[in-house]
């Protein structure tokens, strides 16, 4: 990705905010009447020209930054948000195994004026519509999907979306600190992932587990570790799914079913060996038993 352009703001030295973390939230620039002068009581009369003068100075100074550091809701809407909008696009779309340039450093940059200029509230409604809209185009692609291609296709998605929250999630987090965490008493990372359980897996479910069981009880047919990473991402998204498919869910997800009892030991054993059946019956070879004692014949 092409890095993006300067940003003429950006040249102006922003020492007008001051972030407290104690307090949780940013600060904006002292009004005019904020400005405080020192000057020596003990010969205020004699200074009191130079004084006034100084005051004058300080605040047209004063003024003058704010001023020229203030973003209006024009300025977030026709230049910052722009950039910050390709930026999301360009991590949202790109392969795994694409290693695209782009400056970091410049869209938190952004993210920290928008947040300290306060437009944090317009800043994470706009993050949350730009990546709702691209997932409802994943969902979309994936409803076009063959059936035969759909879990492959999911994984594909879900691998993607979860890189692109590595990075989105590290150049927001000013945004999350002093804006979500503070205001709406949340995290962004899980606001952004019940997005994709909302909008993509949710809508996938109902047709996904059939196709994941089937392809359970023939073993390879999907590629185990494709299998093994539909499975955990289903559960992390949604834990209340288990029920649907608990025997599915238990071969991947340690400690989902009960302890086991003695009494169902035969069970387990026989569903052992009718996995065993299946496995040589699909061309599987239990390999070279003639080393093998008589005692351990089933």
């Amino acid at each position: 990705m092409e890095e993006m352009e300067e940003d003429p703001l950006e040249m102006i030295e922003d020492d007008n905010h001051n972030c407290s973390a104690a307090e949780g939230v940013c600060e904006s620039v002292c009004s005019p009447e904020q400005v405080c002068v020192d000057y020596d009581s003990s010969s205020e009369s004699d200074s009191s020209a130079t004084s006034a003068s100084n005051s004058a100075a300080l605040l047209l100074n004063s003024t003058s930054k704010f001023l020229l550091n203030a973003m209006t809701a024009e300025d977030y809407r026709t230049v910052y948000w722009p950039k910050l909008e390709r930026a999301i696009e360009h991590l949202l779309t790109q392969s795994p195994m694409d290693h695209i340039s782009i400056s970091y450093e410049q869209i938190y940059s952004h993210v920290y004026k928008c947040v300290c200029q306060q437009h944090s509230e317009l800043l994470y409604n706009d993050l949350m519509w730009k990546i709702t809209s691209h997932l409802e185009q994943v969902s979309s692609e994936l409803q076009a999907s063959p059936p035969e291609h759909l879990i492959e296709n999911f994984n594909l998605a879900l691998t993607q979306y979860t890189a692109a929250l590595h990075c989105i999630v590290p150049v927001f987090i000013y945004m999350n600190k002093f804006y979500i965490e503070t205001k709406l008493n949340r995290d962004l990372r899980d606001d952004l992932m019940k997005l994709f359980s909302d909008h993509v897996a949710e809508k996938h479910v109902s047709t996904l587990l059939p196709l994941l069981k089937k392809a359970h009880s023939m073993p390879f047919q999907v590629k185990p570790s494709t299998m093994e990473s539909v499975v955990k991402g289903l559960y992390t998204l949604r834990p209340d799914w288990v029920p649907l498919a608990p025997a599915l869910f238990s071969r991947f997800i340690p400690q989902i079913d009960p302890p086991a009892l003695e009494s169902q030991l035969p069970y387990y054993a026989a569903q052992d060996k009718k996995l065993q059946m299946e496995l040589c019956q699909n061309g599987f070879s239990r390999g070279d038993q003639s080393r093998k004692r008589a005692s351990e014949e089933s």
